[in-house]
């Protein structure tokens, strides 16, 4: 990612608006601001994605599932922005077994998402083929997508310039600011698109699943991981997402 030089304020305010995109807006965009808020508030229309089954052990299966998860993001978020009246373009999607990528070799297992290249890379692990779980698998372009929202939304851009001077500890929250929005991403998505994901587990018991998961020094505390999430499908709309002036208590 490119640094941007701007003053600090400038660059809250705009991380404050890029996480709005209907839902209850925390504060007042301000002159010449690219400003989400007033779009897609209250219910939304359930979108109907044809995602199809994996089979236990079947790489083709997972690309076809993976597919299907990445078309439906995109005519999500592609409708969510044309009802803005904001540009949309879709990311690049790569699924690969391997560790070359369009973003350079991958470090460790997962997706991954290149703001540079505007692309998604999601990598097929040999545990993915042993135990596909469905909703971690979708999981996996869902949170990734949200990455990308926050490219165009000009998030990333603004997250950049505060996190090149920052402190070590600073960085950290940071960071998981910029992770934790994008769970609450996610959730906005599933709010719409779970019941055609078929995600084979109740949503209470899923965010249970993400509670118990190992804290990563990246993405933050998995109960904060699991809040933004529930809020963000709960809420149905980015703007219940704001995670830049949250309580570091629910960021951490």
């Amino acid at each position: 990612m490119r640094a941007v030089l701007a003053p600090v304020a400038g660059l809250v305010a705009v991380l404050v608006a890029g996480a709005v995109i209907g839902g209850p807006a925390t504060a007042a965009p301000r002159a010449g601001q690219v400003t989400l808020s007033g779009v897609m508030g209250g219910d939304l229309p359930r979108l109907r994605c044809a995602v199809p089954a994996i089979t236990v052990g079947s790489a083709a299966s997972l690309r076809a599932f993976h597919k299907a998860m990445a078309a439906c993001a995109d005519r999500f978020w592609a409708e969510r922005f044309a009802a803005a009246g904001l540009p949309y373009s879709s990311p690049e999607v790569t699924i690969t077994s391997g560790a070359d990528s369009v973003c350079g070799r991958l470090s460790g297992a997962g997706a991954h998402y290149c703001p540079e290249q505007r692309a998604i890379v999601i990598r097929i692990t040999r545990h993915d083929l042993r135990d596909p779980f469905r909703m971690n698998v979708a999981h996996s372009v869902a949170h990734e997508w949200g990455h990308h929202v926050q490219q165009l939304t000009g998030v990333l851009r603004a997250q950049e310039a505060l996190y090149l001077p920052a402190s070590e500890q600073a960085r950290r929250v940071l960071s998981h600011r910029l992770e934790m929005q994008a769970e609450c991403y996610a959730g906005v998505f599933y709010s719409s698109a779970l019941k055609s994901i078929g995600p084979g587990i109740a949503w209470d018991d899923w965010l249970d699943a993400v509670r118990q998961a190992e804290e990563s020094e990246v993405h933050g505390k998995p109960r904060n991981l699991a809040f933004w999430q529930d809020r963000g499908y709960r809420g149905g709309a980015t703007g219940f997402c704001n995670t830049w002036t949250a309580a570091r208590a629910k960021v951490g």
